[in-house]
């Protein structure tokens, strides 16, 4: 078996002779390698007492809250103190059954409490022989808030402060001074879990953090099981092999386990990528398998549909979806294909069209415009407001909620998220896209990592829209001008302009509508709802006596100003008022009925055919 190497157990058998405690944190639930047992993979636990007793360590105990002293795995410990004694129950701290040595030992739950194992601890070890260790598991359990610790919790602080004071010699001319002493190992998912004042600033404490496997890890790990894992394709080629390490960056060794015994109970062999979805989303295939060359030859018309005058936007917007379905999304940038499957820039003037192009791309591409979740970035135009996105961090209100974009995205990970406005959202908001648009993930407050590499990614803004005067210049120069402004804005005044690169050459620059054919068209489109409404709930039927005379009406009236968004508040003011007004007053003979609009006089007038 190839040697799987690790890191940190490097450094935690480094510190392990020098330090007085050690606390393990991060990927702590994992399986990991195991050199002293013939290469298996085991629990941390067993990691850590194995490497532990081959540093010369001879007793080596384990305690949680729940089980207490674990007798099954715990070394036994004799010291004659007293005093914890008479806590314990008077059995001299002898962690051995007296009646069933070499019998199967039973945990009794031994020192669950917290107020009698901290005193335990400290006796043992200043009793001690100098060579034994401590293994705190779930650590994370033991404070509560390092703010607002009790009374309790101080208690149990100050006695691990005496503790690791008493753990190590720092006699220089002793025979023994390279011997190792006692230590104390805590181990926790989260080191803030720890309050900080225990570790901060001293020199006993060393804090190790366990991270996910590293590529050599799956590697051998994935060589050593291979015959576990059931796909469809051979995994002994090894482009197959690399693309599937690739596609399990970010996965535990445990996890990895799960997907093995998953690909085992599906009755159907499906590729990696499928089991991958399915384990993750609990879909076997991705909306993006699902699109298709006879589908992606439609998106112009189906987009054109509903936004108006904007062709170079779309095309834009069909380049990157078709880089995205190709797979080329983000392969100059690493091959591993984490980053999100598309990042655009919408910019231009108000009511063009921008966010109803991100809300036809959903639609278009997941299936359901609901698939568009849309932030507005002027509700998070404060410093703190990121917490909002991600949630807030350990022990603060709210924590327990989680974020709004990051829960978002758990729920729906094959989505469209648009950030409106983003011109409007605090700087510090803007540090967490980084992360986004180069990783692909993003970690929420409760340390929870969410994948992005499903969405696709639409920022709005109206930057330039005060400063660009259309009249005069041709449309490709209004865009050139939009897309200046863009830069200016995150180069000159955000000074930001690491972002600016993440997006890349993916700023699209929307047209003003001037064209009155454009504004009529999307006057005509906006009122199919109208039409669609009243003949679900009331059975009946619109028609126009005139329909592009009543059209062109509304267009002129609402003007090119305020877009597409005057148009329907327009459409609102002129038709719909008036339709609900006539059809209240005639609530029940509507059913079934006709009902004719005629322009009369610039004044929409209704009656029944």
């Amino acid at each position: 078996m190839a040697e799987s190497k690790m890191a940190w157990l490097d450094r935690f058998n480094r510190d392990a002779g020098i330090k007085s405690s050690i606390i393990l944190f991060g990927n702590t639930d994992d399986i990991y390698f195991d050199a002293l047992n013939q290469g298996k993979y085991d629990s941390l636990v067993e990691i850590v007492m194995k490497n532990l007793k081959s540093k010369g360590y001879e007793k080596v105990v384990k305690w949680d809250r729940v089980s207490g002293i674990d007798l099954k795995f715990s070394d036994k410990i004799e010291i004659t103190n007293s005093a914890a004694s008479e806590q314990a129950g008077g059995n001299d701290y002898d962690l051995g059954e007296d009646e069933s040595a070499g019998e199967d030992v039973v945990n009794t739950n031994t020192y669950t409490n917290p107020a009698e194992f901290f005193p335990y601890m400290l006796q043992a070890i200043s009793g001690g022989s100098g060579k034994t260790a401590f293994i705190l598991d779930y650590s994370d359990f033991i404070f509560g808030n390092a703010n607002s610790l009790s009374d309790a919790e101080r208690q149990y602080l100050t006695v691990l402060g005496k503790t690791l004071k008493d753990s190590q010699s720092y006699d220089i001319l002793s025979p023994n001074f390279e011997a190792v002493g006692n230590i104390v190992v805590l181990i926790t998912k989260n080191n803030a879990m720890i309050p900080p004042s225990y570790y901060l600033n001293n020199p006993l404490v060393s804090s190790v953090n366990i991270p996910l496997p590293a590529r050599s890890e799956r590697e051998s790990f994935l060589s050593e099981n291979k015959t576990c894992l059931k796909i469809s394709q051979n995994i002994d080629d090894k482009k197959i092999f690399d693309d599937l390490l690739d596609a399990l960056d970010g996965f535990s060794l445990k996890e990895i386990a799960q997907l093995m015994k998953l690909s085992r109970q599906n009755s159907e062999t499906m590729t990696f990528e499928k089991l991958i979805n399915l384990y993750k989303y609990g879909e076997k295939v991705s909306p993006w398998e699902e699109l298709s060359k006879e589908k992606l030859a439609e998106i112009e018309d189906r987009l054109s549909a509903r936004v108006k005058g904007q062709p170079q936007a779309i095309d834009k917007v069909k380049e990157v979806i078709i880089r995205a379905y190709t797979g080329f999304s983000g392969l100059q940038h690493s091959a591993k294909q984490k980053k999100p499957k598309g990042t655009l820039f919408f910019v231009g003037p108000t009511g063009v069209g921008k966010t109803e192009l991100a809300k036809a791309l959903a639609e278009f591409v997941f299936g359901d415009e609901n698939a568009c979740i849309r932030f507005d970035m002027s509700e998070y135009n404060h410093e703190q407001s990121d917490q909002r996105l991600v949630g807030a961090p350990p022990g603060y209100v709210g924590y327990e909620a989680g974020g709004q974009l990051t829960n978002a995205v758990k729920e729906k990970p094959f989505c469209v998220i648009l950030f409106d406005e983003i011109e409007k959202a605090h700087g510090r908001i803007l540090d967490k896209f980084l992360q986004i648009l180069e990783d692909g993930r993003l970690t929420d407050g409760k340390g929870e990592t969410v994948s992005f590499a499903e969405t696709i990614i639409i920022f709005t803004s109206n930057i330039g829209a005060a400063d660009v005067n259309p009249s005069g210049m041709d449309a490709k120069l209004v865009r050139e001008t939009f897309v200046n402004k863009v830069k200016e804005h995150f180069v000159k005044e955000l000074k930001r302009p690491e972002l600016l690169n993440r997006i890349g050459d993916n700023i699209v620059a929307f047209n003003f509508i001037s064209d009155s054919n454009v504004f009529i068209q999307i006057a005509k489109a906006k009122f199919i709802a109208v039409e669609n409404f009243v003949k679900e709930k009331y059975k009946a039927s619109l028609e126009f006596e005139n329909e592009n005379e009543a059209f062109k009406f509304i267009a002129e009236k609402a003007g090119v100003a305020n877009g597409g968004r005057g148009l329907l508040n327009t459409i609102e003011t002129y038709i719909v008022n008036p339709l609900a007004e006539w059809i209240f007053m005639r609530s029940d003979n509507v059913e079934g009925r006709r009902i004719k609009i005629t322009l009369i006089r610039q004044i929409f007038d209704f009656d029944f055919v």
